[in-house]
């Protein structure tokens, strides 16, 4: 005798060893003996063998018509051998009940399960509505398979196309897109991200780094919402004798820092560093300040930025050249011979600005050489310059000064071995770029006059201003570092607490408001202060302790990372230009330290480039270098080189000297794809980071 039964979902057919009231123990074709249930057991009989019967009924399953079945089941309840019955004949043998069972089981949009062999019919619309979404299923199925071909064949899908960055990094794993990329992936062995470059889905890599930034970070968009026009904070008192002038590149729109000197000659000399004042137009919690708390920075790159502030807003508040802008001025009064510094007094006023000086035009001319010898003049020196020579001397002096005083706080010299590269993008005018541009790519060298004069100038003031907020119980946003011992990272909190690395006893970042959250929120606490004096701790927006604060630290360090590393990002893909327009297949670089692969990294000489290099493994770091370059990936940013000599004869220092953080520069590396093919359910599966415009630590 032989039963069939139902055990966990499946049917299965054997002989019948004993049986019990409750149970039986039934032994399988394979051999293995079950205990069953009684009430599982749906069949007994005596022929055909268990194994040509569910042969039989599998086979003959298919051909049974759902829709007539439907047809002949009966409102009520019943049994599937009785609708086997119906179906075929009222002699309808044991396979055709064994396929009716089958049948009924593989098709609960028709027929809801009611018990152990038994069923009901579910009603009309309900099948209606299975049988709609079983056909959409069906051709979802189908446009899958469709779309996955193209792939396979090198054409993308125009929806795929569409979806191509939610796809690679933040995948709907259930979306069909998706799964049509997995299949295809799987079929062709390819990876996903290889797969769609040969179907063309990336026209462009400058636009693929372009739209996966806006993607992770700006899904709306880069355009700003309505928003009124600022208030100019026009009844503020023009500050009396002051000339001041800025100090940028070309490029800088933002410009949120000028300086001004009275009193040469005179014993004692004031310093005035003068910052552009958009806190006056901004209030915490309106609707300017919820597009800059979003945005938190502005974001560089070659050719092109995003600013923080709306343009209405920049222009009204930047220190542009002939205008009388408000701005939050720090006076420090200065002894003309000692250099030391005597006191400081902090205002709101409105500030003439009478030039604005371009690092990139004038670096050659402001050299040490011109700023110490008063002799020493240039051919077609500009008239402006020659006017302001003998501010830019003491300010120099001024600075070289300041630099050393906070060198013997911090215990060793601040080393600049590298230069800073400016890029330029040729016919571009600040519209975004197209990446096809012709780039060049221009040197400036770090700790150059100029950029000193305004670096110093600015720690001043950072540094001033911090210590004015602490001394007033006034919260602030500090940047700090206990000690420049090795894995001592630069913090960001509420305290004023010493920065060790800069070599002052507290840094609140403060000087560029136009372009950083932080500096607008430290702006607004440094107006309370000037407008309350010791009760500003009471009328300051943000209080002590106030998570307010806590939030726009994390959430600016996050961004702050995010954008500099897109900038960073953007200089190398410029840089691999411009290695392909100028024809570049080798060049000379410097060991610096081991890399991935066994391979050892070195920075080129004349470029912003860090690369790995192979046989470079027995170098020392210091070891001068020439390198042949290899194929350029301008979608992983990555290019290798090969060591083709050592240019230098001399053991090179292992400890070469470097200026702090010299090794964190970043080296492109494969994109983090989120496209997992390995899943089981089917088809489912570098320069500086400072802004160009912020020479400022």
């Amino acid at each position: 005798m032989y039963a069939l039964f139902e055990e966990a979902g499946k049917f299965l057919a054997g002989r019948i060893l004993s049986e019990a009231e409750s149970s039986a123990q039934i032994e399988l074709d394979s051999g293995k003996r079950v205990k069953v249930k009684a009430a599982n057991v749906l069949l007994k009989f005596d022929k055909p063998a268990p194994a040509e019967l569910l042969a039989q009924a599998q086979a003959l399953s298919p051909s049974i018509e759902l829709d007539l079945a439907w047809e002949f089941a009966p409102e009520e309840e019943f049994g599937f051998a009785d609708l086997a019955r119906d179906y075929f004949s009222a002699s309808a043998p044991l396979e055709q009940q064994t396929a009716m069972l089958l049948r009924l089981f593989e098709a609960p949009h028709y027929f809801r399960r009611a018990g152990k062999g038994r069923f009901r019919k579910a009603p009309a619309e309900i099948v209606q509505q299975a049988l709609a979404a079983i056909e959409k299923k069906k051709l979802l199925l189908q446009q899958i398979a469709d779309w996955a071909a193209e792939l396979g064949r090198g054409v993308c899908p125009q929806p795929i196309r569409e979806h191509l960055y939610k796809i690679l990094f933040k995948p709907d794993k259930n979306a069909p897109e998706y799964k049509a990329v997995v299949e295809a992936s799987r079929a062709t062995q390819t990876a996903p991200l290889a797969l769609l470059q040969k179907a063309g889905a990336i026209d462009s890599p400058y636009q693929f780094h372009w739209k996966r930034f806006l993607f992770d970070n700006f899904p709306k968009g880069t355009a700003f919402p309505p928003l009124a026009a600022p208030d100019i904070a026009d009844d503020l008192p023009l500050a009396e004798g002051v000339q001041a002038y800025s100090i940028d590149d070309s490029q800088t729109t933002e410009i949120d820092d000028a300086l001004s000197l009275q009193g040469l000659g005179t014993g004692t000399v004031v310093l005035g560093v003068h910052i552009a004042a958009p806190g006056l137009a901004i209030a915490p919690g309106d609707a300017l300040d919820a597009v800059a708390r979003q945005r938190l920075s502005t974001v560089y790159m070659p050719g092109y930025k995003i600013t923080m502030l709306p343009d209405e807003v920049v222009q009204s508040y930047t220190l542009g050249e002939g205008q009388a802008r408000p701005a939050l001025s720090l006076y420090v009064s200065i002894d003309e011979a000692t250099l030391e510094v005597r006191g400081s007094e902090t205002r709101l006023e409105r500030v003439p600005i009478a030039a604005n000086l371009r690092h990139d035009q004038l670096d050659g001319v402001v050299t040490e050489a011109w700023l110490d010898d008063p002799g020493f003049e240039h051919q077609n020196e500009p008239q402006r310059l020659s006017n302001l020579r003998g501010q830019l001397s003491f300010l120099y002096r001024l600075a070289r000064a300041l630099k050393a005083r906070r060198e013997a706080v911090r215990g060793k010299p601040e080393t600049f071995n590298r230069p800073d590269y400016n890029f330029r993008l040729l016919g571009n005018s600040g519209a975004e770029p197209t990446g096809s541009e012709q780039v060049e790519i221009a040197v400036r060298q770090r700790g150059a006059p100029l950029d000193l004069i305004v670096a110093e100038a600015m720690i001043l003031a950072n540094s001033t201003w911090g210590q004015w907020l602490g001394a007033l119980g006034v919260p602030g946003i500090y940047r700090s570092q206990a000690s420049l011992a090795p894995g001592v990272k630069v913090r960001m909190g509420t305290k004023a607490l010493p920065h060790a690395g800069i070599g002052v006893p507290s840094y609140a970042w403060s000087t560029s408001p136009l372009r950083r959250y932080v500096d607008l929120v430290n702006q607004w606490q440094i107006i309370a202060c000037v407008r309350h004096g010791k009760a500003a701790a009471l009328a300051a927006p943000f209080k002590p302790k106030d998570a307010n604060l806590f939030a726009i630290i994390s959430a600016f360090d996050a961004a702050y990372t995010t954008y500099n590393g897109y900038q960073a990002g953007m200089e190398r893909f410029w840089t691999l230009q411009y290695l392909r327009q100028h024809g570049i297949a080798e060049l000379t670089a410097t060991v610096f330290k081991e890399g991935p692969g066994g391979s050892f990294l070195v920075r080129a000489d004349a470029l912003p480039l860090v690369l790995p290099v192979l046989g470079a493994q027995n170098l020392p770091r210091g070891a001068h270098v020439r390198v042949k370059l290899g194929g350029i990936d301008d979608i992983a940013l990555d290019v290798h080189g090969t060591l083709l000599e050592r240019l230098d004869d001399t053991p090179a220092a292992t400890g070469a000297p470097e200026e702090d953080g010299a090794d964190d520069e970043p080296v492109a590396g494969p994109l983090a794809i989120a496209v997992d093919v390995t899943e089981a359910e089917g088809a489912t599966g570098a320069a500086s980071a400072a802004s160009p415009d912020n020479p400022a630590p």
